[in-house]
């Protein structure tokens, strides 16, 4: 707290080849299961790292300017790294890509686990940031396709991919729990986690278990990955031709999304979607220390926050198809879905500065409302723009519209941060996410044009 073509068209596979999702026996529904259990294992290790990550640096040794740093490295990270590994996604191979980002988010999640000095956690930071930019697509672009070469250019997208966003928030909830559960348990004692110090030489602490565990998940996301999603063979190329095309896929991706309008629609509200989520997340921990008066008693209420959302986010994602019947189709759903978010977001901005049972009760129904709302938009949007990219640029439309949520985020999380404390820091958010609903009251226009081909990675 999660669009597109240039580049070389991947060609059909050879009859009978076993790396053709159809030809393997890779039904819709199949690809839908391995596409839910792929976003389950990938967002199960941020889930297991949520509640200790801060912590164990703190618990390192680390400054609060400190931890602010490291996690600016890995935010940079992912934005610089974000169109160009969507674009290699699509002139390489998704199953490629995706199998890297879990090897590379194994390899951070150990650095930082193990790491004390600050120069490790940096290292591991900017490791931990390409993992992401890497995942970022390839697994919805790979369902997507399978989907459609088994069941045509009008396969049913939005139950797979409400199952997908289903799944990822289900693992998001119970890592919350895992992860703040198993230091507690392990430290448990008069001298809470000194055997563990003491068998590992002070290397592993209670709060790194957590840690371990997400790089041990990651580890089992790269043996599925490779496993259990076969591919269409893709052209033989070399280095240099994958790295000419990859500017191409970007470029493709971006010019596609500035003349259509409904990409514009998707790429506009993800943006105002960021900024509802990183306004949630970074003001609803000071909101629960002035409830309970203690930093420890606030993370405890957080955490359980965050778990409770990310199952009200699961809730509005399954039932996203629900939501588009009851809506007339998926652009109203979506505006319906948003206009829920925006509503839950500004209840909590109206009761910040309020206090007692009946404030506290509406802050958390408007704190339910903005991930149920969420939840059910995002389905919705995304088979919004499946329909308008094809599989040569569609891990990079992806990724443009991740950068879009990150980067429309950030700077809302600035502004939020800038004002004083009261209802005035969840006014950006809320009004961003307003007018992310308002771009959806009227019906988008025609379709854009197939973009042409181009050679570039041939």
């Amino acid at each position: 707290m999660n669009p597109v073509n240039s580049g070389h068209p991947a060609p059909a596979a050879k009859a009978g080849s076993a790396a053709n999702p159809a030809r393997a026996g890779i039904g819709p529904g199949a690809a839908a299961g391995r596409f839910a259990a792929v976003s389950f294992l990938f967002w199960l290790q941020p889930g297991l790292c949520l509640a200790c990550e801060v912590l164990l640096m703190t618990e390192r040794g680390l400054s609060v300017a400190v931890i602010s740093g490291l996690i600016a490295v890995y935010s940079l990270t992912v934005a610089g790294l974000e169109l160009p590994t969507g674009g290699l996604s699509d002139v390489l191979a998704r199953r490629t890509v995706l199998a890297a980002s879990g090897l590379v988010g194994a390899a951070s999640l150990l650095l930082f686990a193990l790491g004390t000095a600050p120069w490790e956690l940096a290292v591991a930071m900017v490791l931990m940031g390409a993992a992401r930019a890497l995942s970022s697509g390839p697994a919805e672009a790979w369902y997507v396709d399978a989907a459609r070469a088994a069941g045509g250019t009008e396969a049913e997208l939005r139950r797979g991919l409400a199952g997908g966003a289903t799944a990822s928030s289900l693992a998001l909830a119970l890592g919350t729990l895992l992860g703040g559960g198993l230091p507690w348990l392990l430290g448990r004692g008069r001298d809470p986690g000194a055997w563990l110090r003491a068998a590992t030489g002070g290397l592993v602490l209670p709060l790194s278990v957590p840690v371990l565990l997400a790089a041990a998940v990651a580890l089992a996301f790269v043996a599925y990955v490779l496993v259990a999603l076969p591919e269409p063979p893709r052209p033989r190329t070399t280095v240099r031709r994958v790295l000419r095309g990859v500017p191409a896929a970007v470029l493709g991706g971006l010019r596609l999304g500035a003349r259509d309008a409904l990409l514009r629609r998707v790429l506009l509200s993800s943006g105002s979607v960021g900024a509802a989520l990183i306004t949630v997340e970074l003001l609803t921990p000071g909101r629960a220390e002035d409830l309970t008066g203690a930093p420890e008693s606030a993370a405890l209420l957080f955490a359980a926050l965050a778990c409770g959302g990310y199952l009200c986010t699961a809730l509005g994602s399954h039932g996203a198809p629900w939501t588009a019947r009851l809506a007339g189709g998926g652009e109203r759903a979506v505006c319906l879905s948003l206009a829920v978010g925006t509503a839950g977001l500004l209840l909590l901005g109206a009761t910040a500065a309020a206090q007692g049972p009946v404030a506290l009760a509406l802050a958390g129904t408007g704190y339910g409302l903005v991930y149920l709302g969420l939840g059910a938009a995002g389905p919705n949007r995304s088979e919004l723009l499946h329909r308008r990219v094809d599989s040569a640029g569609r891990a990079t439309a992806l990724s443009v519209q991740s950068l879009a949520l990150q980067g429309v985020g950030a700077v809302a999380g600035m502004a939020a941060g800038a004002l004083p404390a009261g209802p005035l820091p969840w006014l950006p958010g809320g009004l961003l996410l307003l007018g992310g609903t308002l771009l959806w009251a009227r019906p988008a226009g025609r379709p854009a044009p197939e973009p042409p081909r181009t050679p570039a990675a041939a």
